[in-house]
Parts: structure tokens; C-alpha cells; sequence
């Protein structure tokens, strides 16, 4: 097999299997081109000795671009051995730069509560107020939900059902996935929806079109001040790394969370794992199955004496 043959093969592979994204498939393609390229068509039987040279080829190049590089040239390896192509995989040559991937910002369950009691707040000064109710449903499904922004904008009017508790949302890849709804938000909602119009296309109209990436930010930040939070601090995204953050310090599943956040790699998911170590530890002392067999067992009861 030719290396291009072999590259058109896992790329389709990674859209049908995986639901890649559009620019994921080019840049993988990219850089499995330039590295067959660099060993003059001889990839796909490239050795360990092939793929050293391959690496000092990249010494120019930037840590971030060399990890995804050798991440990219790793998995194309396990797919030809995977499909039979080779027996053996030689990946293990491919260099392994230290990039430490930055942990994202998130808010503490302190601010969660300055923010929704900021929005309970609004609720009691403007009784009734429509915009105030859409920014309750907003931040509702924004931190209840841990939706991208774009998603959340764009979501259509009947994207909720009462009787329904939850969506399905098309993310990133174009990959569908099931985002559970908590009670809180379908309420939140449905006091939103009937200042809708029925015959609107979207949850949260503004002008011809839906609420934009750029208001919701604004009014994000807005809150946040009204709750006593440095603007710079928050955003959409932060309030969805705190919907991941507060999940997993409750004990949620890490596949559950990647499956709720629409990761198509496991490993994006396991940037949140940066939880309170002091949590993790009670979470092992308190929930591992060792733990009851390390305690020491109570002193039997001593016989009564004679009377």
C-alpha cells in the first residue's frame, strides 16, 4: 500500500468512526503528507530508525507542533497495524516533547452562588421582566448544562420539551450528542419560551436572527459584576469549565462528562482532573473497597463475669 492510499484510508476512517471535524481531517492530512514527504514516499514502512530521522526533521519546529506531529503519526501507525497493513508498530521512536497542556479557568462554587443569587435578585426588582428571564434561562443551561456558547445561541425555539429532560445537540464534527436538562433549566426555560413567538425559529431571537456569541459574552460579564465578579474572570466557556470542574469533584463519571461535553478524544476531557486533590483522596478513603478491609476490626465484646 502506497503511503497516499494509506493516508485517504485512515483519514476516511477517522470521518466515519470518528465524526473528525473538517479541519482536523486537513491538518491531519497535512501533516502526514509532509512527514511521507520528508522520507521520500517510504512512510507507511517506515522503521524506528526512519521515524528518529523524521524527528530530528522537526527540531526547528515548536514543541506544540512536534507533540501533534508524533500524536498524529502515532495513531496513523496503530491504524496500519490495526488494518493488517504492518505487524509491528514503531511509534515508540517518534519524539515525546513535555507539553503541558494549560488548565482551563473555571469560577468556585462561591461565585456560582453570587451569580444565580445576583439572578434571583433581577427576578424580585423586574417581576416579570422578559430579559431578565431570558438571562436566568441562559446562565441556567450555560453552567446546568455545560453548553458551547454557539451552541446555546443557535439552539431552536422547540429544542426543549416539557415532558423531555433533555437534547440532542450537533457539535462540533458535526457528532450528535445528548445533553441531559436539569429540572431548574426546563422551568427556566419555559418561563422564557412564552415571551417567544410561536412562529420564531429560534430560542433566543434578536433582530432576523438569533442572539449573537458576542451579546451573550457582554451579558455574561454584565452579571458578573452585578454579583461582585471580576469581568475578566468569566466568560461562557469558564461557565461551562465550571459545569465539567463541579461535576467531576461530585463523583461524575469521566467517559459520562466526555459524552455531556461532546469530546471526541478522552483526553480533552481529562483537563478537568485538575479537581481538589484533597476531594480525591476523601473520594478513595471513603468509596475504595480496600479501605474496609484496612480497618482494623472492633474488639470483640468481653464475657460477662460470674456473678
Amino acid at each position: 500500500m502506497t503511503d497516499a492510499q494509506a493516508i485517504v484510508q485512515f483519514l476516511e476512517m477517522l470521518a466515519a468512526e470518528g465524526g473528525a471535524a473538517r479541519n482536523t481531517l486537513l491538518a491531519y492530512g497535512s501533516d502526514l503528507r509532509g512527514a511521507s514527504a520528508l522520507l521520500d514516499g517510504g512512510l507507511v514502512a517506515a522503521d524506528a530508525e526512519a521515524l528518529q530521522r523524521l524527528g530530528s526533521e522537526w527540531m526547528a519546529l515548536s514543541t506544540t507542533s512536534v507533540a501533534r506531529k508524533s500524536s498524529v503519526l502515532r495513531r496513523f501507525f496503530s491504524f496500519l497495524e490495526e488494518e493488517g497493513v504492518r505487524t509491528d508498530d514503531p511509534s515508540d521512536a517518534l519524539p515525546r516533547p513535555g507539553v503541558r497542556r494549560a488548565l482551563p479557568r473555571t469560577l468556585g462554587h462561591g461565585d456560582i452562588d453570587r451569580l444565580f443569587e445576583a439572578l434571583e435578585e433581577r427576578r424580585r426588582d423586574r417581576h416579570g421582566d422578559p430579559l431578565t428571564l431570558r438571562l436566568i434561562a441562559l446562565f441556567e443551561l450555560l453552567y446546568g448544562s455545560g453548553l458551547r456558547a454557539t451552541e446555546l445561541v443557535s439552539l431552536p425555539r422547540h429544542a426543549l420539551r416539557g415532558d423531555r429532560p433533555f437534547l440532542i445537540l450537533r457539535g462540533k464534527g458535526g457528532r450528535e450528542r445528548l445533553v441531559p436538562i436539569s429540572d431548574r433549566a426546563r422551568a427556566a426555560v419555559a418561563d422564557w419560551t412564552a415571551h417567544v413567538p410561536a412562529d420564531q425559529p429560534w430560542l433566543f431571537p434578536s433582530g432576523h436572527a438569533h442572539l449573537s456569541r458576542v451579546r451573550l459574552f457582554q451579558l455574561v460579564r454584565e452579571l458578573a459584576a452585578e454579583a461582585g465578579i471580576p469581568p475578566e474572570r468569566i466568560s461562557p466557556h469558564v461557565l461551562r469549565h465550571a459545569f465539567a470542574t463541579h461535576l467531576l469533584e461530585g463523583g461524575a463519571d469521566l467517559r459520562a462528562l466526555q459524552t455531556m461535553l461532546g469530546h471526541a478524544d478522552i483526553g480533552t476531557t481529562q483537563i478537568y482532573t485538575h479537581v481538589n486533590s484533597a476531594h480525591l483522596v476523601e473520594l478513595v478513603n471513603a468509596k475504595h473497597p480496600l479501605m474496609d478491609a484496612a480497618r482494623p476490626a472492633a474488639a470483640p465484646a468481653a464475657p460477662p463475669e460470674p456473678c
